[in-house]
């Protein structure tokens, strides 16, 4: 075995975790049984899940053995927010989304050859258990005075919390137990925010079995500013393409601050050391190049999405940006451009518009006369043309697929435009 918790300790990806030198020497004796788990709390897995798949990732290369387990029960029931009580989806739509998430996880782990990954789902186990054998079996090992001592059940005591949430904590201690039981399983770890449920599971499995187990949490990311990492001012980034465009996805992390991209490379990208060092060097001394941001996006997208999808994302952002023709891009990358860049309808009667209005209502220019300012300046682009006549009224050739216009004032804002046309169909 290679020496994969120091591995992860370099990379940033551990928080905390039961006895380090137990977990290291368990660790390097004999391939290990592992689990960490993903509740389908929305259609998608997000940045935060991503996270937990490169650490199952790093111990399956280290020749441990991964259980990937889509929460099918404690989705249904939803680990106690800080705030307020969640809101239960319906079965049909849990069992979705169960769905969804395997398919998801099955890409970032190897199936096959000498350990191989397994999908297994808590619903199969918790679903046909009778409440009494839960409540004697599971529910005595649970004092209630711990319970009320975790801090999020201590948040909210005083605006309330349901039975359900509260019990929230046994079922995934479950999860380990059956686990345990069923493949010896000895290793469960998940985001910190988890430590609490995670380290449950390990004493369940004390208290019922009588025997010794791990448990590993890797930290929460934040972006400089200390708010949470895979967040935008849009919404969330999520994995599946579409929710989160590759396009959209390889931009968040080419806009990665200086101050973080070097901590985002040790979790995203599998780079050497000696490859992450020499671009942390780069990042110091010539940061104007983003060499490490664009690493960073080149890497993540291509294990995300594909290396077909990276490449299209940066053969995008290049002719967004006058690097190539904007033309060239399959009409799918230009619609997710355009998406991104909350392109306003332009609905058309008639004639097309005149190249003032598309400057003003793309967002590069706050007013017609600004715009007209901008092109006798020679800072205003159309398709990466310089405009040059402000009287100028587009033309069909001007529509990029038939409909998509990209406008542009001098280097770095850029806007765009979607044309339509009412329909002229008659009953």
């Amino acid at each position: 075995m290679t020496d994969v918790l120091t591995e992860l300790k370099w990379r940033g990806l551990v928080a905390h975790s039961t006895d380090e030198a137990a977990l290291a020497e368990h660790l390097a004796a004999a391939p290990v049984t592992f689990y960490v788990g993903f509740d389908p709390t929305a259609p998608s897995l997000h940045m935060g899940n991503l996270v937990q798949l490169m650490v199952a990732r790093a111990l399956q290369r280290a020749g441990h053995n991964p259980l990937l387990l889509v929460g099918g029960s404690t989705g249904l029931i939803g680990d106690p927010k800080e705030t307020s009580e969640r809101i239960l989806n319906s079965k049909e739509t849990v069992a979705a989304w169960v769905e969804n998430i395997r398919r998801q996880v099955e890409k970032f782990l190897d199936f096959s050859g000498a350990n191989p990954a397994r999908v297994v789902n808590n619903l199969d186990w918790t679903g046909p258990m009778p409440v009494l054998d839960f409540l004697r079996d599971i529910g005595k090992h649970f004092p209630v005075n711990r319970m009320l001592a975790r801090d999020v059940v201590r948040q909210r005591l005083e605006e309330g919390i349901s039975y359900t949430e509260f019990s929230y904590v046994l079922l995934q201690s479950l999860d380990y137990l059956e686990l345990h039981r069923a493949y010896e399983c000895t290793l469960q770890f998940g985001g910190s925010d988890q430590w609490g449920n995670i380290t449950a599971g390990v004493e369940l499995i004390r208290r019922a079995d009588g025997a010794r187990v791990h448990a590993m949490a890797t930290p929460l990311l934040t972006k400089a500013d200390g708010t949470k990492f895979g967040k935008t001012e849009t919404g969330t980034i999520w994995l599946d393409p579409t929710m989160s465009s590759p396009y959209a996805f390889h931009q968040y992390f080419v806009n990665t601050e200086d101050e973080k991209v070097i901590e985002y490379l040790k979790v995203f990208s599998e780079r050497s050391q000696d490859e992450i060092e020499a671009l942390a060097v780069q990042t110091r001394e010539q940061p104007q190049l983003r060499a490490a941001q664009r690493a960073l996006a080149d890497d993540v997208t291509s294990l995300v999405h594909s290396p077909a999808e990276r490449d299209s994302a940066v053969a995008a952002a290049a002719a967004l940006f006058g690097g190539s023709d904007l033309a060239a891009l399959p009409e799918s990358v230009l619609a997710s451009v355009v998406a991104e860049l909350d392109a306003p309808e332009l609905t058309l009667d008639t004639e097309l518009p005149g190249i003032l209005e598309v400057l003003e209502r793309s967002g590069v220019v706050p007013s017609k006369g600004a715009a007209r300012r901008a092109i006798v300046e020679g800072g205003a682009y159309l398709n990466n043309v310089r405009v040059t006549d402000p009287d100028r009224r587009l033309e069909e050739a001007d529509l990029l697929h038939g409909r998509y216009l990209i406008t542009r004032r001098g280097k770095r804002t850029v806007g765009a435009a979607r044309v339509s046309r009412p329909s002229t169909d008659h009953e």
